[in-house]
């Protein structure tokens, strides 16, 4: 990857920096080659001031950092997309973006992970989740494995509603087993993705 840092006068490219789990986009930036380079380097986001004129990376003050993911430059080499993890909100206002939008992905499961985190955070005595990860990993672990066996079950038969509940069980406690171990499953789709991209 060679972006042209030559083909402005200023020798800045526009980087823009997206969520890599919610697609939203975070940030627009400058960046020069300098810039370029330590972002690759320190795995955060850095641009070239040009208020400071210096190099600036996002979060140096704040500890909103954002960690690199994925970087890629566009067809004409003048222009990057970065796409990132930011640890909180991304706006010097305090926004989640600098559009002012909530990033939060529209996708059901992503809503889904964050109503498990909810509770798991609760304290709410009644709550099935809350219970889960009260009682660790390992039991977490052991319902997936029952929901996994259920569900082989169902795949011999031919009732289609029960292998699709037997499904919905499995898929859920998968979540809340990557949260248990603090991933998520935008995670689980990025080394997929990866695989693919190399497979090409």
């Amino acid at each position: 990857m060679k972006p042209d840092f030559s083909k402005y006068h200023d020798g800045l490219l526009p980087a823009i920096i997206q969520d890599y789990k919610t697609s939203k986009v975070l940030m627009l930036g400058f960046m020069n080659n300098e810039a370029f380079i330590k972002t690759e380097e320190s795995g955060k986001v850095t641009f070239y001031s040009r208020s400071k004129q210096r190099l600036w990376t996002k979060g140096e003050e704040s500890g909103n950092f954002l960690t690199v993911k994925q970087v890629l430059l566009d067809c004409d080499q003048d222009t990057l997309l970065i796409k990132a993890e930011p640890a909180g909100p991304t706006c010097h206002t305090g926004a989640d973006t600098c559009w002012s939008e909530k990033n939060h992905s529209d996708d059901f499961l992503s809503y889904l992970e964050e109503i498990i985190e909810l509770r798991r955070k609760s304290t709410d005595g009644k709550s099935y989740v809350k219970s889960l990860f009260d009682k660790g990993i390992n039991k977490i672990a052991q319902k997936v494995g029952e929901e996994a066996t259920e569900i082989i079950i169902e795949a011999k038969d031919n009732n289609e509603e029960l292998f699709l509940n037997e499904g919905a069980d499995l898929l859920f406690h998968f979540i809340v087993l990557l949260r248990a171990k603090n991933v998520s499953l935008q995670d689980v789709i990025y080394v997929l993705k990866q695989r693919h991209s190399h497979s090409d």
